[in-house]
């Protein structure tokens, strides 16, 4: 897997980045450590979790992870929180997301930009990954109308200054990326924006002199446009778009690990 540094950062990551957003789905416990080892023995180095993703599972799935790799690197965010908390059982994650299919507040996130309660959370997702520091901590589809931004930025500069937030940044879709982008608010140093290989909203970015960074969605959309979709094709063309920056990826299956690897070979060259 090819190595890269984020554009306008220190930032190291894999060329393809590993989403936990469905690690849940992938069954057992055990069956999840088997995905994620797949994915290290085959070059990604970096996670991206969040504490809504699997409410808490997909933290939780990386520590162990973490403690066997200790130089992987991980985003995690914050804002977003799950209904019923991050600490509940498999079994009870099943049931309110399947009963979210009729009442969708079984399983719909909370939002809050309360910056105490952001405090709480970190603190909580470090003790789910088990590790002191976060390599990249985002506001989870931040509304700018909702959040003191001078005050969300003194806290994670803070942060930084003790060592438990090495980056922070922003990850949200294109709709609510544009008023960060119009203010140049600081807090979005790293921008981790969904993008489309037809619809190409991430051009968004070079309006504004950004570079893209950390981007997803393409298989998805293309599975929404057309139905079906060539894999390989769609992902060769989205690393030939974000050519300097990280594409986030997933899977269920172990066997695809080995084709991510292949590709961003391939588009090095």
């Amino acid at each position: 897997m090819q190595q890269i540094t984020l554009p306008g950062t220190r930032l190291g990551v894999s060329r393809f980045i590993f989403g936990t957003a469905g690690l849940f789905n992938v069954g057992s416990e055990a069956k999840r450590a088997n995905l994620l080892e797949s994915a290290v023995d085959h070059g990604f180095t970096h996670f991206d979790t969040a504490p809504y993703y699997g409410f808490g599972t997909a933290e939780r799935a990386l520590k162990l992870l973490l403690a066997r790799f200790p130089d992987l690197t991980v985003t995690t965010k914050v804002g977003l929180y799950s209904p019923g908390g991050e600490c509940q059982s498999d079994w009870r994650v099943l049931l309110r997301k399947a009963g979210g299919r009729l009442i969708p507040g079984l399983s719909r996130p909370a939002v809050d930009w309360n910056l105490s309660r952001a405090r709480r959370a970190l603190d909580a997702s470090l003790r789910r990954l088990g590790r002191g520091h976060i390599d990249l901590y985002a506001l989870h589809e931040a509304d700018i109308r909702l959040l003191d931004s001078e005050e969300w930025l003194r806290w994670l500069e803070d942060e930084v200054r003790v060592g438990r937030v090495r980056h922070f940044g922003i990850a949200l879709d294109m709709d609510r990326l544009r008023p960060f982008l119009e203010t140049r608010n600081p807090l979005g140093a790293i921008i981790q924006t969904s993008d489309s290989l037809e619809g190409c909203e991430a051009d968004l970015l070079a309006r504004y002199g950004r570079p893209l960074q950390i981007t997803y969605g393409y298989l998805s959309d293309a599975i929404r446009r057309h139905g079906t979709t060539d894999a390989r094709r769609v992902l060769g063309s989205a690393l030939a778009r974000n050519r300097y920056g990280a594409v986030i990826v997933s899977t269920s299956k172990p066997s695809r690990m080995a084709q991510y690897a292949e590709l961003t070979g391939t588009a090095a060259k």
